[in-house]
């Protein structure tokens, strides 16, 4: 006889609390030179000065790689760079 396993509700949101506790735990750092390996939304758009709209459009055209963990986007530091590299203008 097969038994099944019912998932409530209650169950989904203990999941999604003890998720993010874990998020938040985690250490978004890079082992060398203490430079964040992942970045929030909110970090990206500070450290481009870009606005909300600007990086969603970013991610739409597919120019910046994001990683999405529940309602939470995260953004490589390097795909940054390199972003920014790949469009670094010829002149001055």
């Amino acid at each position: 006889m097969i038994t099944l396993d019912l998932i409530t509700k209650e169950d989904l949101e203990d999941f999604k609390k003890e998720l993010f506790e874990k998020l938040g735990k985690l250490k978004f750092e890079d082992q060398i030179g203490g430079q964040k390996k992942w970045l929030k939304s909110a970090d990206v758009r500070k450290l481009l000065c870009i606005s909300p709209g600007t990086l969603q459009t970013l991610r739409i055209n597919g120019i910046l790689r994001f990683s999405k963990v529940g309602n939470m986007l995260f953004y490589k530091n390097e795909d940054i760079t390199k972003m920014l590299e790949e469009n670094l203008s010829k002149t001055y």
